[in-house]
């Protein structure tokens, strides 16, 4: 029988502390009989037990076809034009922007797939490590954070929780998943470490996860927690670990594992953790040599002329861009000598807010780009920025949000400011939730949470550029086609 010895055990856990472990349960602990495994107490087994639960999550949000790729380009702050046959991709994209996706969509059967195979690898680890408390209690809220995106995203979705259990598990409503998920995080908070731990659940990343939950009560469930979500927010506020970064982008560079700001975050690594591809999802194929990136992007993300424009000109994030003029390394312009002759900057490349089409035939060079996250001199496709699930600017507007609701806009207008302030523009002196939501949109642009923000703001089915007005019915995404054929007891969501 193949044994791992500790020596191998430690090498693989701390591989997951400088980045998630990309292998699987089984391929790790190949060879080890449960027996072995179950209730170890010893630290090193327990952080790859961890690690193979965690690295499931990576695929979420840092790709393209992702639940992030759904949330981002469904809102009003980016798109995936079609140039010609560029990013056609069966319409997919043109049906996500315009409200019109349909349960075929790769990027819902992808994210539904990665959400659950996450939960099942979850399940096992649970099912073998009983005695655990620690860890049992760490996995079980690392569930619940995934079933608080599947609710958001989906709205009725199947309760899992055992790896033996019914094969075509039913539909749960909205609320019921909501229950859920409160209670196993009120019921397992206790036993995490209040450590700083950033890449793995502590209590302040669970505390969030209530907070996010409370916050979006109205939405999933129909009556408002405005002061519950408060209740969560100012216990991490209050507890001191946690402070903004002088400089915005602090938290968005290539090793920013010690941002003071970043709670929880998905620890991409180029060698070992790989899936974060957004320098080639947004970049343009020359984008390479401003950045002596390895391969060359794919020319697709961009965002939406209106949402660039709402930042200052003096708004330090709004460098989350790539826009204008585009230079070498070198510091030589840029020129795209494929441009189309419709193009009025002609073949020098030229990022423009402005967007002539969405589809057919989007001009290549249109577009401003996403610059949020470093871009490392000569990095590979696969970024080793971590990416902030949850971070503490967003907790402080979440303050401002529920203080807003609740009746005390003046009180809120201070934690807006603190954001405004570390951003170089002046202070807000009135506060409405028209407001609130732009300076949310500002802060928080291509962190995963824009749809969601609109969604409860009430603005996801107003008209924008290239999109109409659409139906209620679109505010939670259709249940994949794949997985209703796999399971007849799931129960397509209304107008689809």
């Amino acid at each position: 029988m193949i044994r791992y010895t500790k020596t191998t055990i430690l090498a693989v856990a701390l591989l997951f502390v400088a980045a998630a472990c990309e292998e699987p349960v089984q391929e790790i602990f190949d060879g080890v009989t449960p027996e072995e495994l179950a209730n170890s107490t010893e630290p090193a087994l327990i952080d790859v037990l961890k690690a193979s639960a965690y690295q499931r999550i990576i695929g979420t949000w840092g790709g393209h076809n992702s639940l992030w790729s759904m949330h981002e380009v469904a809102s009003d702050e980016m798109l995936i034009a079609h140039k010609g046959a560029d990013w056609e991709d069966g319409g997919q994209w043109l049906r996500m922007h315009r409200h019109e996706y349909n349960e075929n969509e790769e990027s819902i059967n992808n994210a539904w797939a990665y959400c659950y195979g996450a939960i099942g690898d979850i399940n096992l680890l649970i099912q073998q490590n009983p005695n655990v408390t620690a860890l049992v209690s760490e996995l079980v809220i690392l569930r619940s954070l995934i079933y608080l995106w599947l609710i958001d995203a989906y709205g009725n979705v199947p309760l899992v929780l055992e790896t033996d259990t019914d094969p075509t598990p039913p539909t749960r409503t909205r609320a019921d998943i909501f229950t859920f998920i409160e209670n196993s995080v009120l019921d397992n908070i206790a036993n995490l470490s209040s450590e700083n731990t950033k890449t793995t659940l502590n209590e302040w990343s669970a505390r969030a996860i209530l907070a996010k939950l409370y916050l979006n009560a109205e939405v999933y469930t129909g009556s408002a927690r405005w002061a519950d979500a408060e209740t969560q927010i100012d216990l991490i506020i209050n507890g001191g670990v946690f402070s903004l970064e002088n400089n915005f982008f602090s938290n968005f560079v290539t090793n920013n594992e010690n941002s003071s700001e970043n709670i929880l975050t998905l620890p991409y690594d180029e060698n070992n953790a790989g899936g974060f591809n957004i320098a080639q999802m947004t970049g343009h194929y020359q984008t390479q040599a401003t950045f002596d990136l390895q391969d060359s992007p794919w020319n697709g993300y961009a965002s939406l002329e209106e949402f660039y424009n709402a930042f200052e000109t003096n708004d330090a994030r709004r460098n989350s861009f790539l826009a204008g003029p585009q230079f070498a390394l070198d510091g030589s312009p840029l020129t795209d000598d494929n441009a189309e002759d419709a193009d009025p900057d002609g073949p020098g490349l030229n990022f423009t807010p402005e967007i002539n089409e969405l589809a057919p035939n989007s001009l290549r060079q249109a577009g401003v780009r996403v610059a949020k996250f470093e871009y490392r001199v000569g990095a590979t496709p696969n970024l080793s920025n971590d990416f902030p699930i949850f971070r503490y600017a967003d907790i402080l507007l979440m303050k401002a949000e529920v203080m807003h609701r609740q009746g005390n806009s003046a009180g809120a207008l201070n934690y807006v400011n603190q954001i405004r302030s570390r951003a170089g523009i002046d202070p807000l002196t009135t506060l409405t939730d028209d407001i609130l939501l732009a300076e949310r949109g500002r802060e928080m642009f291509a962190e995963g949470y824009r749809r969601s923000d609109l969604i409860r703001f009430g603005k996801y089915n107003d008209a924008w550029w290239e999109k109409n007005a659409s139906n209620p019915s679109v505010n939670i995404f259709p249940i994949p086609r794949i997985q209703l054929d796999a399971n007849p007891d799931l129960q397509q969501n209304p107008g689809y």
